[in-house]
């Protein structure tokens, strides 16, 4: 069946690096959009970044451009997202998703992992 396992999480100090990872299988990979999410405690789930099967689209979320980079690699079926000049603000669950094109909701959905930005 279809999985989308995010890794790459754990704690950090403010200004610090991590990057993140979307392994994917079970689904057409190279016919799918690919999103970041974010939850924080206590806050909504919000979108961070997305990369378009192209990659001729690429969106960030105001609060993360020019920190936060984007990328897929189609041969591996998998998508990074790094993270630079991390703030406490960033400190989430980080989710990946996945879109078909002309869906408007995200196909397929991994279980996360977590971002800390701590000092």
């Amino acid at each position: 069946e279809v999985q989308l396992q995010a890794s790459g999480g754990g704690l950090v100090q403010p200004g610090g690096s991590l990057r993140l990872s979307c392994t994917t299988s079970g689904f057409s990979f190279d016919d799918y959009g690919i999103g970041w999410f974010r939850q924080a405690p206590g806050r909504q789930r919000e979108g961070v970044s997305f990369i378009s099967p192209s990659e001729n689209r690429i969106w960030y979320r105001d609060s993360v451009k020019g920190r936060f980079t984007i990328s897929r690699d189609n041969a591996k079926n998998s998508v990074n997202l790094k993270m630079n000049n991390l703030k406490p603000e960033d400190t989430a669950v980080y989710y990946c998703a996945a879109k078909s094109p002309g869906n408007s909701d995200y196909n397929y959905w991994g279980q996360g992992t977590q971002v800390t930005v701590s000092s």
